[in-house]
């Protein structure tokens, strides 16, 4: 539990910014953060830096002095105005911010007066955080763009990541529905979006991700699949479209237990057996446990991060045999609770230094980790230090068993 009345130095990270990547898991999306634009452009910066390829997203750019003196909707109108004069995005997402939200705007009124289509969505920076802003605009693709239906499509499955995921775990996830012969549509799918691959030009839209027609479409879908403690009301919002809709959800894909249980979930689901080479991949895991055990196992660790990404990760290292020390998470969650951490900052990972091996958390843990001695592995929001974040891989068999040799390697090397 926080007691604290402030960051001192901040580990959470805003809802506009969840909201920006959500949308960019859109195919053809253009993010339009309603706020000053110095909030724009802090986001577009901070993930063009994490990503290290250029981030798409727009703002109305209110002032001080429009904030005060004019309505919202006439801002909305006219920035998206002049981004129609350049591109014909398919979707456009609106959200707001703190300034906007404290103006009282309202957004919904703004949307329902354009003529592209438009999912808005409310974040103000003053709640919530990353996983939250994520989540609600999930939440609010489905509701305002899912067709409403009473028809199912047998085999097809929608899947709702958390915003922890990485592209290519993501990518590698929706592998392992399909192999059980099920059609996946994810929403958002930064894995076609934000994988880092080279495109023919740098385009002032989203390039890649889920279209809006398979939006509309997800509430024939047989079952959704939501993966994140920040997810199960976006399972909530799809019923809501078809309540025949069968909802599974699982806390954490991280470790052998965990993805066991999702891989029985499949098999009930599909009627079909795991494929020969994720059973080959089970029984690497196993034997990626017995190899690292010696490295990792007693270790004290520290997990830094958004809940739904790190329960996976202090699951899988406590399955080999470390102790996780300090977990310390960006925002209360059942998840956090589940693995006994506390919400807090990297203050609070200072205090909480003594006697720990390893530090796992992003970027900004390098300072701490530096300073005390203590070998970090860069996971979340930001990887600025290091190059392929987006390829990060730490869950189901093979990225349990690539992120235990990451951990080990680092512990031996320091040892």
């Amino acid at each position: 539990m926080q007691t604290k009345p402030l960051h001192v130095n901040p580990l959470k990270l805003s809802q506009p910014m969840g909201a920006t990547l959500a949308f960019l898991g859109v195919d053809g999306c253009m993010p339009l953060m309603h706020g000053a634009q110095g909030c724009a452009s802090f986001t577009k910066v901070f993930f063009t830096r994490h990503f290290q390829d250029p981030i798409a997203i727009q703002t109305t750019a209110v002032t001080d002095i429009t904030a005060v003196l004019d309505g919202g909707a006439k801002g909305i109108a006219e920035a998206v105005e002049n981004i129609t004069k350049k591109v014909n995005p398919a979707l456009i997402g609106l959200f707001t911010t703190g300034l906007t939200e404290t103006k009282g705007d309202d957004i919904k009124g703004a949307a329902s007066g354009l003529s592209l289509p438009v999912v808005y969505v409310n974040t103000p920076d003053y709640e919530g955080a990353l996983e939250s802003g994520w989540a609600l605009s999930v939440s609010a693709m489905i509701t305002q763009l899912t067709t409403p239906t009473a028809q199912i499509q047998k085999g097809k499955v929608a899947l709702l990541p958390h915003v922890g995921m990485s592209a290519l775990e993501l990518e590698r996830l929706k592998e392992c529905i399909a192999s059980f012969g099920l059609s996946v549509v994810a929403l958002p799918d930064i894995s076609l979006s934000l994988d880092g691959h080279l495109g023919e030009k740098q385009t002032a839209l989203s390039s890649g991700g889920t279209t809006v027609e398979e939006i509309k479409e997800l509430g024939t879908c047989e079952a959704v699949i939501t993966v994140g403690a920040s997810m199960e009301g976006c399972a909530k919002a799809l019923r809501a479209k078809n309540p025949a809709i069968t909802p599974l959800h699982v806390s954490h894909l991280g470790g052998l237990v965990a993805t066991d249980s999702f891989i029985a979930m499949l098999m009930s689901l599909s009627g079909n057996a795991p494929t020969p080479t994720l059973k080959r991949w089970r029984a690497r895991l196993q034997d990626a446990l017995l190899d690292t055990h010696e490295m990792v196992g007693g270790k004290n660790v520290a997990l830094i991060g958004e809940p739904d990404e790190i329960v996976g990760y202090g699951a899988l290292l406590q399955e080999a045999g470390a102790k996780l020390a300090c977990v310390i998470g960006a925002t209360s969650s059942t998840n956090l609770e589940s693995l006994g951490g506390v919400v807090g900052d990297f203050e609070d990972l200072e205090h909480r230094m003594e006697g720990i091996d390893v530090v796992i958390g992003n970027f900004h843990a390098k300072a701490i980790a530096k300073r005390f001695g203590v070998p970090l592995v860069v996971r979340g929001f930001p990887s600025w230090g290091t190059v392929g974040g987006a390829l990060n891989h730490s869950v189901l068999y093979e990225g349990g068993a690539q992120s235990l040799f990451r951990v080990a390697n680092v512990c031996e090397k320091d040892h």
